[in-house]
């Protein structure tokens, strides 16, 4: 079996027992989804910690519960909805206090579930950029999903709109990313 190597220079790593193949689609959208489509909301903060291929997750779901978790998402060079390689542990508090020191870049966002899409509407630097995505289990659901009209443009190969290189953005840089695809956020 072969090694991979991801997005961080020296980071051969291969899917076994732990990591796993993340199949997904990733969508823009002209406006958050309509409240009577949404059957669930939760708030997302993320803390890319710095220098590493790690993510801090902080989920809130509207009755006060939530998750707490650490991922790691070692990117494919493929084309297409196989993203790459994704690991995730779940934390506790402690943990998760422990590694919010950590210096990190941070992103936030309140995902909004749309059966069959996650509709992410992002706050901050990043206000006025909807993005959707769908997971995938199989490469055939991947490749014959039908993406609801909604959806103004894939971007699943665009990296820009990755979470690791959103986080870095500029407000400037995101709005041109828009533009390109003929939306213009107020």
């Amino acid at each position: 079996m072969s090694d991979r190597t991801g997005g961080t220079e020296g980071g051969a790593v291969r899917p076994g027992k732990y990591a796993r193949v993340e199949r997904e689609r990733r969508f823009l959208l002209a406006e958050p989804p309509a409240p009577s489509s949404v059957t669930a909301t939760r708030v997302i903060t993320d803390r890319y910690l710095t220098g590493t291929r790690l993510r801090l997750r902080r989920v809130q779901l509207p009755d006060g519960e939530g998750e707490l978790k650490l991922t790691q998402k070692v990117p494919l060079p493929l084309p297409g909805g196989v993203q790459g390689l994704i690991t995730n542990t779940y934390l506790s508090r402690a943990e998760y206090d422990l590694l919010a020191s950590l210096p990190a870049s941070v992103l936030s966002k309140t995902r909004f579930s749309v059966p069959p899409l996650g509709v992410d509407v992002f706050d901050g630097h990043l206000r006025g950029l909807v993005l959707a995505e769908a997971e995938f289990a199989t490469d055939e659901e991947l490749r014959s999903f039908m993406p609801p009209p909604q959806c103004v443009a894939e971007v699943t190969d665009d990296i820009r709109f990755t979470g690791g290189r959103l986080v870095a953005a500029t407000r400037q840089d995101v709005l041109g990313q828009l533009a390109e695809y003929g939306l213009h956020p107020e």
